[in-house]
């Protein structure tokens, strides 16, 4: 991927940092010298490193304090990764679903038109309804579920502004936090096939997994060319879904046997997938020097940081 040093400093504020994709991008913004970090979330900062950046304590639900918060630092580009996530949870809570992944957004549109800073929104492969993936960015999107609309809704906003955006476009997130306090389907995979666990994992829908660590380069290579527009950024890898929970089993050497492949109409969830997304990667290969690891890197990165989780950042120097 392309370096940091070449360009200025920027004073980048993230939203959501207690998460997993918050967490990597404080990482790297502690590698950069030229990255000074806002990293915002509700509660206690839980990154190991408290020191080398500011920490403030923000629920982005809370308008005045947001734009407060805002004023006072006034970052050059601000990071959103707050989101309900949870595709399911967003059916059985649309009420919360609206108010963080749209209202809390139109929120930091207003902001960004106010103060001119930079807006990076992360969105989602849950846009599209997945007859026609991989996608590029200008494909026609069609949401199968509330998730995946409320992403559209917030995407439209931000587009429809006269704010700087960028929207990052990203696929099945995965990675290791410090204090494992997060999880993902690879996570998920490898410890129920360690306890002995079967597995049901669907067999006809198809994702190309991200690794944290890449899409943190990407937000951050974002911020510090002030790039704009839309961008598709995920692994580079497209996987069946057992695929997907198999390559897991394979490189920890678990017993694949355990797997069970199913249709996706058996599993009664409350929210439609879609079957195959993916993401053509050109644009943000050319524009940012995106450059992912592949899904067997990734897990490699994944081990290390298993085996050593004090110290878990790839972006360490």
């Amino acid at each position: 991927m392309a370096e940091f040093h070449n360009f200025e400093t920027k004073k980048v504020l993230v939203t959501g940092s207690n998460g997993l994709l918050g967490q990597k991008i404080t990482d790297l913004s502690l590698a950069e010298n030229n990255i000074v970090l806002i990293a915002t979330s509700r509660g206690e900062n839980r990154h190991p490193i408290k020191n080398g950046y500011h920490y403030v304590d923000l629920d982005i639900l809370d308008s005045e304090r947001l734009r407060a918060v805002i004023a006072e630092y006034r970052p050059d580009a601000v990071i959103n990764t707050a989101a309900m996530t949870n595709v399911d949870a967003c059916e059985h809570d649309p009420i919360g679903c609206q108010q963080l992944n749209v209202d809390a957004v139109a929120q930091l549109v207003a902001c960004s038109e106010e103060f001119g800073f930079h807006l990076i929104h992360l969105s989602t492969d849950f846009i599209f309804d997945g007859e026609a993936g991989p996608y590029i960015e200008d494909a026609s999107p069609n949401p199968l579920s509330l998730y995946g609309r409320s992403k559209l809704d917030a995407e439209r906003l931000i587009q429809r502004s006269t704010a700087t955006w960028a929207i990052l476009r990203t696929i099945l997130v995965y990675g290791v936090v410090a204090d494992m306090s997060r999880s993902n389907i690879v996570l998920w995979a490898k410890g129920a096939l360690e306890k002995g666990q079967p597995l049901n994992v669907v067999n006809d829908q198809w994702r190309m997994p991200t690794l944290a660590e890449d899409l943190a380069k990407a937000c951050l290579l974002t911020a510090v060319k002030g790039a704009e527009g839309v961008f598709n950024i995920s692994g580079k890898d497209l996987f069946a879904i057992h695929e997907l929970v198999a390559a897991v089993a394979d490189f920890w050497k678990l017993d694949k046997s355990l797997i069970r492949e199913v249709s996706s109409s058996t599993l009664s969830q409350a929210a439609p997938r879609p079957k195959r997304t993916g993401f053509v990667l050109t644009k943000a290969k050319d524009v940012l020097g995106y450059d992912p690891h592949s899904f067997e890197e990734g897990l490699a990165i994944v081990d290390q940081q298993l085996q050593n989780p004090k110290n878990n950042s790839i972006f360490a120097t």
